[in-house]
């Protein structure tokens, strides 16, 4: 490409790349002086200059820019360089670009963008301060009205109600001017982990630990907090926890993987229909067969979202590469004792159970009485090979001491920092109230 320019030319675009570098830079060292907890986040995000880009965007690894763009930008505002770059930091800490795939792009890329604006005027550094920013902070007062008052202002919770909650076109697009910096181009769903995004989960821990000290004597930082909680919390997949429960079951059929078809065939040929060897009749597969499924009845769990939790368990249970035609599952309804036993032993009675079956209980929450229960069935040889409990709750009450002999999952609605700690033997799955409406 270099040959379609004169030397003239070529020293003009080093020029300007060199000084758009420097108000990078610039802006860099002016982060990392005022917000230190910052300084490997800022390490890790390499500086590109792309000419005729128009903007400027980040895949994660690399902060790609147009360094002309850039530097009409610093000429109108001097602020809008280290904005940008803050704006940047914290998509890729949030993990903002790890997301795409399951959401809808426009939704997300909105509620992205506010988020982090959010975030970066709740933090009052002078320097990164814009003529918009009386403008946004009107907007974010009205969004805030129109949220729920206890939902955090992440970029998560935001789509939800730009998703669920449209605002109107016109309010739309006056959120997208003001909260507009980057472009997200580069934002793709990653079938696997992407080493920008491994480096950049270390880096947000690190950010979140770090902005406790920082913050201690400071006004501000409760958004970053929000959304750094949100980026950083666990995840698993409801779907690929339950292989846990799987166990090894005999099924009647040719095992096509230990049998060989060369052998088999060449007797039948060089024997007159007597084959050298006989294909086994059985192998054996990974389903789910046997487990318990226990629901909080205490007051705190709602009974629509006990239908939809145990309807999205049928669902995948329902998938023919996981289930028997015969069960022995059990649905325990317990608050501080086990109030009824319900148990399934094939698709229709799960079918009658959901039509028909009513949550009884609605006392405080005693987790003990459902393991002594299960304990006492499998001492009653009620299954042949349980391997594992699902308690569905809001997490308030009293656990175990000892480790049962079969795997545990506590599974809640919400993440809560305040509800008693989940015992080490035990795996804590949150399952969000809007993936169950989903159901």
């Amino acid at each position: 490409m270099d040959e379609l320019y004169t030397q003239e030319e070529l020293n003009k675009q080093n020029e300007i790349r060199s000084l758009a570098e420097k108000t990078l830079h610039l802006a860099a060292d002016r982060i990392v002086v005022h917000m230190r907890f910052l300084d490997l986040a800022v390490a890790a995000l390499k500086r590109e200059a792309r000419f005729g880009m128009g903007g400027a965007c980040t895949d994660g690894s690399k902060l790609y820019y147009d360094p002309i763009w850039l530097l009409r930008r610093y000429e109108k505002e001097p602020a809008f360089v280290l904005r940008l770059y803050l704006h940047i930091l914290f998509h890729c800490i949030f993990f903002h670009s790890y997301q795409y795939g399951r959401l809808d792009r426009e939704d997300w890329d909105l509620a992205a963008d506010l988020a982090t604006e959010h975030a970066v005027l709740e933090l009052e550094l002078g320097q990164s301060a814009l003529e918009r920013d009386d403008r946004l902070r009107e907007m974010f007062a009205w969004l805030r009205s129109e949220m729920s008052k206890t939902a955090p202002f992440t970029a998560e919770y935001i789509y939800r109600y730009l998703h669920n909650m449209p605002p109107s076109k016109e309010r739309r697009q006056l959120l997208v001017e003001l909260s507009h910096f980057d472009e997200h181009t580069s934002w793709n769903p990653k079938e696997e982990l992407t080493i920008g995004e491994e480096q950049f989960k270390k880096i947000a821990e690190r950010v979140k630990a770090d902005l406790k000290s920082f913050s201690k004597n400071k006004t501000g930082g409760e958004a970053l907090s929000e959304s750094l909680a949100e980026a950083t919390k666990q995840r698993y997949d409801y779907r690929d926890i339950l292989s846990r429960f799987a166990t090894m079951h005999e099924n009647i059929g040719i095992n096509e993987d230990e049998f060989d078809y060369v052998y088999y065939t060449y007797g039948l040929e060089k024997y007159h229909n007597m084959p050298l060897i006989e294909p086994l009749e059985y192998k054996e597969e990974k389903k789910v067969r046997e487990f318990v499924i226990v629901i909080d009845t205490s007051a705190s769990v709602k009974g629509a979202l006990v239908q939809s939790f145990l309807k999205k368990t049928y669902g995948i249970l329902m998938q023919t590469e996981n289930f028997f035609s015969k069960v022995n599952i059990h649905i325990l309804m317990s608050d501080r004792e086990v109030q009824e036993d319900v148990k399934i032993t094939c698709e229709a009675d799960f079918q009658t159970f959901l039509k028909n079956g009513k949550l009884t209980g609605f006392g405080a929450t005693d987790f003990r009485p459902a393991f002594s229960y299960v304990g006492e069935m499998i001492a009653k040889r009620e299954f042949e090979n349980l391997k594992g409990l699902i308690y569905f709750t809001d997490g308030y009450g009293i656990y175990p001491e000892r480790m049962p002999e079969f795997d545990t999952i506590f599974a809640f609605l919400s993440h809560d920092e305040h509800r008693p700690k989940v015992p080490v033997w035990a795996i804590e799955v949150v399952l969000e109230e809007e993936e169950l409406e989903r159901t």
